[in-house]
């Protein structure tokens, strides 16, 4: 009896890792469906996330359970994309704490890789200009520096760095008091400027 009962017992504990690697594999291929193999994206709208900091996206993902920040409906990129769309407000809202938690774990680990894509060279100049003069502090080395704590902006899509820009600028996305100051003085010029430059960091 006590040997069959130490073969439930350590069959049942045995069986909880593999439960939870299946979990966060299955939410992984959730957030890859649309971020791209592996959390690199390769839709000029949607933001790579693999190498964004473990802080930053848990934070981002308590900020889409609130509904604090746009969330436009999106078509599944990868995988089966024969899913309905869904948006990252529905995404997180079905996420437990834990779950946010490993799945920020995950990606925060992975390394930051750089998006390949056309800019204009000239607007990369004059944007590493504004960047040097208003972002630099909080976004060093080209904002690709891990260790700010802040999202990693060189080497993004640029597409989603427009948008990205477009909603601090209309108010539809939470952004610190001490960034809304830097990005209300942009122009529309400094904006564009400073998407190439972030483009052109490959």
């Amino acid at each position: 009896m006590r040997r069959q009962f130490f073969y439930i017992f350590s069959t049942l504990i045995l069986s909880i890792p593999a439960f939870a690697v299946a979990d966060m594999a299955a939410i992984m291929e959730g957030c890859d469906g649309c971020h791209g193999p592996q959390g690199v994206s390769q839709s000029s709208d949607i933001p790579s996330i693999a190498g964004i900091p473990e802080f930053v996206l848990v934070d981002a993902m308590y900020v889409y359970q609130d509904e604090a920040r746009p969330c436009a409906e999106s078509e599944y990129r990868h995988g089966d994309t024969s899913r309905p769309a869904t948006t990252m407000c529905a995404v997180a809202a079905a996420l437990s704490e834990d779950d946010i938690d490993a799945v920020s774990a995950e990606y925060g680990a992975m390394g930051w890789t750089k998006v390949k894509q056309d800019f204009d060279a000239g607007l990369a100049a004059a944007g590493k200009a504004v960047h040097d003069s208003s972002c630099d502090r909080c976004h060093s080395e080209a904002g690709t520096n891990a260790d700010d704590e802040a999202s990693m902006l060189g080497g993004q899509q640029m597409g989603y760095l427009r948008n990205m820009f477009a909603q601090y600028k209309d108010g539809s996305r939470e952004q610190p008091s001490k960034m809304q100051e830097k990005v209300d003085a942009l122009s529309a010029d400094d904006v564009e400027a400073l998407v190439h430059y972030y483009g052109s960091i490959q």
